[in-house]
């Protein structure tokens, strides 16, 4: 093996531009990283994604972000093949697994029959039960809900039932025993859906309500093996920092991280580094998606990027020889553009170890995020079935 430790970060939803598909998911013109680049008007900085190829993945650069002459590392791009634009689907791609079907939407709210289902089980009745922003929802709705108890269920563009409760009124294990009810109603053959995801808030009025970090998904358990299972099956330490556990039902897992920030996720990607291990941690920052793309807030999703940055330097000064860093995202939410959906993007793809062979050259736009995960077992010499490895021009020996 070249790398005895590999990284990956995933900054989800920093898409950097459409897709070839787009079309299909009426997402032309989504550009979440150019957008953001744009907002700023040159003063997004971002100096260390910047010397690792950002703004050399395309032929327009990211306003503000210098094209690297040269890059520290490789740099491209993967497109996704997946049949949906959501969180689970990509994670699930990057690891051998790509969805071919897509998942259950919910467009005009989910069917009677499921709601008086959770309903009866709960003891609660349920309100909304449609497309929603999910802070709109709280604002709209948080002050009635605190007052009668009910549940706040709605979905979005995404294979997602999202069920939202004040926590003093409805406590968080309660929420999630819920939650994990409603996940059995939803596993097929009649409904299939991504995530349940339990959403608790806190504040006193519709003005002050936040949601907290005791998020939690519930996620479909995959569907087939995963690069994670084969990693672990052949004897390589796994660790999942952010919602990766949780996307991956725990499967493949050996131990897991909850995050309560991006800033938190670092702190536990420093304290993971620090540690002498054989295998793959992989790391998801959600705070680009939950708290800035989907409430299409290009300031705080610029800022976000500028905080990742800083912290960045710490992990580029820390890694080892034999260490391996990749950083990519699992599909765009473009501030910029329309709606409050994620977004169709190709993502960046920026690959780094202080002892790699072959620096600053393109790896060009791969077919599928699988070739991520194709990657990774290459390196540990585990026969993987998706991707086309990019490892023998990474490697280091």
């Amino acid at each position: 093996m070249a790398y005895q430790r590999v990284f990956v970060i995933v900054l989800d939803s920093v898409g950097t531009g459409q897709a070839e598909d787009a079309a299909r998911f009426d997402d032309v013109g989504a550009d979440t990283l150019g957008h953001v680049g744009e907002y700023y008007q040159g003063k997004l900085q971002l100096p260390n994604l910047g010397q690792m190829g950002l703004s050399n993945l395309r032929g327009i650069p990211i306003k503000g972000v210098p094209v690297a002459t040269p890059a520290i590392g490789d740099y491209g791009r993967m497109a996704e093949v997946s049949a949906g634009k959501d969180s689970m689907n990509g994670h699930w791609e990057m690891m051998g697994l790509p969805l071919a079907k897509p998942l259950d939407t919910f467009p005009n709210g989910f069917p009677e029959s499921l709601i008086k289902q959770i309903e009866d089980y709960s003891g609660r009745k349920v309100i909304v039960n449609q497309p929603y922003s999910g802070t709109q929802v709280i604002h709209d709705y948080g002050e009635r809900q605190m007052k009668t108890g009910e549940l706040i269920i709605y979905t979005s563009g995404d294979s997602v039932m999202q069920i939202a409760a004040h926590e003093k009124v409805i406590p968080v294990n309660e929420l999630y025993k819920i939650c994990q009810y409603a996940r059995t109603l939803l596993n097929g053959p009649e409904y299939t859906v991504g995530r349940v995801i339990a959403r608790p808030y806190i504040g006193p009025d519709c003005e002050h309500f936040v949601r907290t970090a005791n998020r939690h998904d519930f996620s479909l358990a995959p569907t087939g093996k995963t690069d994670l299972e084969r990693l672990q099956e052949a004897g390589y330490d796994v660790i999942g920092i952010g919602k990766i556990n949780d996307i991956f039902s725990g499967k493949g897992i050996d131990r897991g991280f909850h995050n309560e920030s991006n800033a938190d996720g670092m702190d536990h990607l420093d304290e993971v580094m620090q540690e002498d291990f054989t295998g793959f941690c992989f790391t998801n920052l959600v705070d680009f998606d939950a708290k800035y793309g989907h409430r299409r807030n290009p300031q705080g999703f610029g800022q976000a990027l500028m905080e990742f940055d800083q912290r960045l330097g710490h992990v580029l000064d820390e890694m080892r020889p034999n260490d391996l860093l990749i950083i990519t995202a699992d599909h765009g939410n473009d501030p910029g553009f329309r709606g409050t959906d994620h977004t169709r993007e190709n993502v960046p793809l920026l690959v780094y170890s202080p002892t790699m062979k072959e620096k600053n050259q393109s790896l060009g736009i791969r077919k599928t995020f699988a070739d991520l995960g194709a990657t990774i077992l290459d390196n540990f010499n585990v026969q993987g079935e998706k991707g086309t490895s990019f490892y023998h021009e990474i490697r280091n020996d």
